[in-house]
C-alpha cells in the first residue's frame, strides 16, 4: 500500500544529523510467472493449464480475443499463449493475426506465442510481422513449447529491466547522501520529527518557503527509511505541464499520442518498491488532481493508452511552499488529496528565524564552493559574516548558497570580504536603476516581492502580475 501508519522511532539526536544513516533493503517478494492462455478448445486449454502448472506457472485461461484483451486490461501478464482461430470453419488465422496487432500496440514487451493447427509459412511469417514471438503448431511438443515459453519470458524481462534501468539512469538523481546542518532552536522540532517518522512507510507533505531546503529533508528522510536501497525518484508536480502530467507520472505505451514513439515507464513505476518526491505538489492542476488521489489511494494505475492496470509499492514526499489550507478553503486544492499526502507534516522555518545556522551554514557552502573551483580560501572576513547575519534573505538557504558562490568565485584573498558577497545590509540595489540591466532590475523587483511576502512564492507571484509558474522559471533563472 502506498500509505501507510508511521511507525515510531526513538531519537535522542538534536544538531546536526552525522554519520551514515542505517540503510535497510525491503524483503523480496517472489510472485509466480502469470500466463494467459486463449484458445476456444476447452480441452486445449485444460492441457496447457495442467502442463504449465507442473512447471509452477500461475495460469489463466480464456475462449475468444475479447476475452483476452478484458483479461490484459484486467492485470499484468508475463507471457501470453494464443491460438490464431476461434470461430468455428475458420483455418485462415486472420482472428488471431488483428487480436496480435491489437496487443502489440498497447504492450510491446508482452511475449506472445501463437499457435494452430493450420500451420504454414506464410501465415507463422505474418504473425511474427505483427509482433508474435513464436509459432507452435498443433498438436505440440512439450519439452518444445516450455523451452519457447520459457526464453521468451526471459528475454521479455531482461528488455522491461533495461527499460527501467535506462530510465532510472536518466531520472533518478545520484547526488549522494544529503547533508542537513540545523543546530538552531528553530530546528529541534523538525529533527525530532525526522528521526521519529524517517524510518516509516508514512506520507509525508513537508512546508516552507521558497529555498528553505525542503529537498534536503525529503532527501534525509528517504536516506533512514527502509526503503533507501531502492529509488528516490523526483519530479517537479507543479512544473509539469498538463499535457504531459499523465505520460511523466504514470507512463505511457507506443502509439498512445503523436510523439509516443515508444513505451515509457512513469516515475510511479520507476519509484516502485521505494520513494516518490512530488514538489511543489500545490501546483498541480485542480483537474489532474483526482488522477494523482485515485494513484495514492489504491496505488494503481494506467499508462496512457493502455487500459491494463498496473500496481506500485510507493513511499510519497511532497513538498510545497504554499499555505495548503488557503488552497483548499480557495477549492484550488483537493482536500481528500491533502489527507493522502500529510499524514505527517513537517514545517521549516525560514531562514531568518534560524540566526544560528547562518554562520554553519555559510562556511558548510564554502568548503563545497571552494572546492568546486579550486580555491584556497580560510574563512570569511568579520565584516562580511555580520553582513550573512543581517541580511533578510528572502530566498533563503538557496540564497545563502547562491551568494557565497558567487563571493568564491570572486574572492582576490584568503578571506571573503564583504564586497565578494554582492549583498547589502539594507534592501536597496547596490546600483542606480538606471545603471541596471533588465534582468538586474527583474531579479531585485523578485527579491523585494519574496522579502515583503515573506518568501511566500503563490503572494509574490500575484503582486508581480506573474503565473506562479512564470515566477518558478524566473527563481530558477536568477539561482535565487
Amino acid at each position: 500500500m502506498i500509505n501507510n501508519a508511521p511507525e515510531a522511532a526513538s531519537s535522542g539526536n538534536s544538531g546536526k544529523i552525522h554519520g551514515e544513516p542505517q540503510l535497510l533493503m525491503m524483503p523480496t517478494h517472489t510472485n509466480r510467472t502469470r500466463i494467459l492462455v486463449a484458445d476456444d478448445q476447452p480441452d486445449v486449454r485444460e492441457a496447457l493449464r495442467l502442463l504449465l502448472k507442473g512447471e509452477g506457472f500461475e495460469t489463466e485461461t480464456v475462449a475468444s480475443p475479447a476475452a483476452v484483451l478484458s483479461a490484459l486490461e484486467a492485470r499484468e501478464f508475463d507471457g501470453l499463449l494464443m491460438d490464431l482461430n476461434y470461430a468455428r470453419d475458420t483455418t485462415s488465422g486472420q482472428e488471431g493475426l488483428d487480436l496480435l496487432s491489437n496487443i502489440r500496440a498497447k504492450d510491446s514487451t508482452l511475449p506472445i506465442i501463437v499457435m494452430t493447427a493450420w500451420g504454414s509459412l506464410e501465415l507463422a511469417v505474418e504473425a511474427m510481422r505483427r509482433g508474435a514471438k513464436d509459432f507452435i503448431q498443433k498438436p505440440w511438443e512439450n519439452a518444445r513449447l516450455l523451452a519457447i515459453l520459457k526464453t521468451q519470458i526471459e528475454l521479455s524481462q531482461a528488455l522491461r529491466k533495461s527499460q527501467r534501468l535506462e530510465a532510472e539512469n536518466r531520472l533518478l538523481r545520484a547526488d549522494g547522501r544529503p547533508t542537513l546542518i540545523a543546530e538552531s532552536a528553530a530546528m529541534r522540532p523538525v529533527l525530532d520529527l525526522i528521526a521519529r517518522v524517517g524510518p516509516s512507510d508514512a506520507n509525508v507533505l513537508i512546508t516552507g518557503e521558497h529555498g528553505t531546503g525542503k529537498e534536503v529533508i525529503a532527501r534525509t528522510l528517504y536516506a533512514l527509511s527502509p526503503r533507501a536501497g531502492r529509488p528516490l525518484v523526483t519530479v517537479n508536480a507543479g512544473g509539469l505541464p498538463e499535457g504531459v502530467f499523465e505520460s511523466e507520472l504514470f507512463g505511457h505505451v507506443k502509439g498512445a499520442f503523436t510523439d509516443a514513439k515508444s513505451d515509457r515507464v512513469g516515475r510511479f513505476e520507476l519509484a516502485d518498491g521505494g520513494t516518490l518526491f512530488l514538489d511543489e505538489i500545490a501546483n498541480v492542476p485542480i483537474n489532474l488532481q483526482a488522477k494523482l488521489l485515485r494513484a495514492l489511494e489504491t496505488g494503481e494505475l494506467e499508462r496512457v493508452g493502455s487500459s491494463t492496470t498496473r500496481r506500485v509499492d510507493v513511499r510519497i514526499i511532497s513538498a510545497t511552499n504554499a499555505d495548503v489550507q488557503a488552497e483548499v478553503a480557495g477549492g484550488r486544492f483537493r482536500e481528500d488529496l491533502l489527507f493522502r499526502l500529510n499524514t505527517i507534516e513537517i514545517h521549516l522555518p525560514p531562514l531568518r528565524e534560524r540566526k544560528e545556522d547562518i554562520s554553519l551554514l555559510a562556511h558548510h557552502f564554502l568548503r563545497q564552493s571552494a572546492q568546486r573551483y579550486r580555491k584556497q580560501l580560510e574563512g570569511f572576513e568579520p565584516v562580511a559574516l555580520q553582513l550573512l547575519l543581517d541580511h533578510p534573505w528572502p530566498g533563503n538557504v538557496r540564497e545563502l548558497d547562491h551568494s557565497v558562490e558567487r563571493a568564491v568565485l570572486m574572492a582576490e584573498g584568503p578571506q571573503i570580504r564583504a564586497s565578494d558577497l554582492g549583498l547589502r545590509a539594507g534592501r536597496e540595489p547596490s546600483m542606480r536603476m538606471e545603471e541596471m540591466s533588465i534582468e538586474d532590475v527583474e531579479r531585485v523587483l523578485i527579491q523585494k516581492a519574496l522579502a515583503r511576502f515573506g518568501g511566500n512564492v503563490s503572494h509574490a507571484s500575484k503582486a508581480l502580475g506573474l503565473s506562479r509558474s512564470a515566477l518558478y522559471r524566473r527563481l530558477q533563472k536568477y539561482s535565487l
